[in-house]
């Protein structure tokens, strides 16, 4: 047993400046109106499940609770806020906002979804109540960092959903979106069920079992395949998967084959080799056929080449003898949906000890926040298996009747008291700034992925047309949003005749 300690962030400088402008200026103009320290509440939550799929898996938490226990303004941070200027040439910023800035301690209290659980639109993956100006400060640092995740996770947990019991390794470090791209992807990758990673700072920094042989190059280099074979063989023979497509796949297998003997001679064997082209499903046919009759039964085939869900399982359909996916570029980049459409938006103002919804009104129906302190009810049957998610206001416990009804079509209602079981979904994570959560290791957090999937009806699951899962506001807080949004058309909303 390795005695490493794993980290969790590779960077060694301030990151409290990974936030919008915007941000900054709000909080200036709430310390000018003498309000920065008032009480509120934030959600962070997404209208739309990715991919056209029905469920979506939430992760980035430990990169998010890392960052935020170590949120303050340091002197590099706090020059550079110096230095910037208005329209006018003059500082953006007063020197007494800045030795604010510099003096704060973040002290939110931050309840969150553990990662590796299932979630769905407008539920709430994190909930911060502090006070506004610090509130507002980490918005876009946790957009960012669970926005970006959760898409991964869930595209990984759709792969290795594909390849059903067939192991899927990632290959996409030199596709991904720049370095942090590439680290949180294997991060995520590995959460939604990928076994592995050629990422070798990810497995340092995460505990990830790390990936790897050979590529085309070092075929390339020798007089011919054969001879680059059994070089890799005698410098590695305890990793040997032999990339076998740079000349002609087949061909390729024959000369593995050549080379797994010899090393079985040496008490050795080889490991697999390594389809990156081709008609992957007659190729790996063909290679298990030549490879069993070789004797080499239990020699894995690793696939790769712009792999996804859909051509693996149509793979799959086609018979193809693959052992194991390597999956890269359209699993690190969230090949299909660009990114997780993740909000962070205002629901409670405490004025006079007392907690005030606040509302954000559109004209789309779907963009209309939920106001609140909210959290998440997941019911159970008699089975286990979840059968509804009711989002409610925890102001509102005794009230609660558990009819639910779609934020986005309220004439669709469920009841969901006969349940037999619940749980809460957010758990306390930062309680005034410092945490109070168990950060579990990623291999647990991958189990609870999987573990997770399994409490939801395949047709939630599928990939073209999934069945919706039943998700709504508990019946009193629709009441109180109804209410609210007449207040405030009539307060905001001026119609000139």
């Amino acid at each position: 047993m390795s005695s490493y300690s794993y980290s969790t962030l590779p960077y060694g400088t301030s990151l409290t400046l990974l936030t919008d402008l915007y941000e900054l200026t709000m909080a200036y103009g709430y310390w000018k109106t003498g309000t920065g320290e008032d009480l509120v509440v934030f959600h962070h939550f997404f209208r739309r499940n990715p991919f056209k799929g029905g469920y979506t898996v939430a992760a980035g938490l430990e990169y998010a609770i890392d960052l935020l226990k170590n949120f303050r303004f340091d002197s590099s941070d706090l020059e550079y806020l110096e230095s910037l200027t208005g329209s006018d040439g003059k500082p953006l910023f007063e020197k007494e906002f800045l030795d604010y800035l510099g003096r704060m301690e973040f002290c939110c209290d931050i309840d969150a979804v553990p990662e590796g659980t299932v979630v769905f639109p407008h539920e709430p993956l994190v909930r911060v109540t502090g006070p506004i100006i610090q509130a507002q400060l980490v918005e876009s640092l946790l957009l960012n960092i669970i926005n970006f995740q959760s898409l991964i996770a869930t595209k990984a947990a759709r792969v290795c959903m594909a390849a059903g019991s067939t192991p899927v390794i990632e290959f996409g470090l030199r596709r991904a979106q720049g370095i942090d791209g590439g680290l949180a992807a294997s991060r995520a990758a590995f959460i939604g069920g990928c076994v592995g990673t050629s990422n070798t700072l990810a497995g340092k920094l995460f505990g990830i079992p790390v990936k790897g042989t050979h590529a085309h190059s070092w075929v390339m280099f020798f007089d011919s395949e054969l001879e680059s074979f059994a070089a890799y063989a005698a410098a590695m023979p305890n990793n040997c998967i032999f990339l076998v497509d740079t000349y002609n796949s087949l061909n390729g297998v024959k000369n593995a084959i050549k080379i797994g003997i010899k090393l079985r001679q040496e008490g050795h064997e080889m490991i697999g080799i390594r389809l990156d082209s081709g008609d992957l499903a007659y190729l790996s046919i063909e290679a298990r056929r030549m490879l069993d009759e070789a004797g080499f039964r239990n020699t894995m085939i690793v696939a790769s080449n712009e792999l996804d869900e859909t051509i693996i399982e149509s793979l799959n359909l086609q018979g193809a003898a693959i052992t194991v996916w390597g999956v890269g570029t359209k699993l690190v980049t969230g090949h299909g949906q660009p990114a997780l459409g993740g909000v962070y938006k205002l629901a409670a103002i405490k004025k006079n000890e007392v907690w005030q919804r606040k509302l954000k009104l559109s004209e789309q129906v779907i963009k209309v926040n939920n106001p609140g302190i909210l959290n998440v009810r997941r019911f159970f049957d008699k089975n286990g298996l979840a059968v509804a998610d009711a989002i409610y206001d925890i102001e509102e416990h005794e009230s609660q009747s558990w009819i639910i009804v779609d934020p986005v079509t309220p004439m669709h209602k469920k009841d969901v008291a006969s349940a037999l079981e619940y749980e809460d979904l957010l758990v306390p994570v930062l309680r005034q700034g410092k945490p109070v959560y168990d950060l579990p290791e990623i291999t647990l957090i991958q189990i609870r992925t999987k573990q997770q999937l399994e409490l939801f009806h395949p047709a939630i699951k599928r990939f073209v047309n999934p069945h919706v899962y039943p998700v709504g506001l508990e019946s009193r807080l629709h009441n109180i949003k109804m209410d609210l949004v007449t207040e405030e058309r009539s307060k905001n909303v001026r119609i000139d005749k």
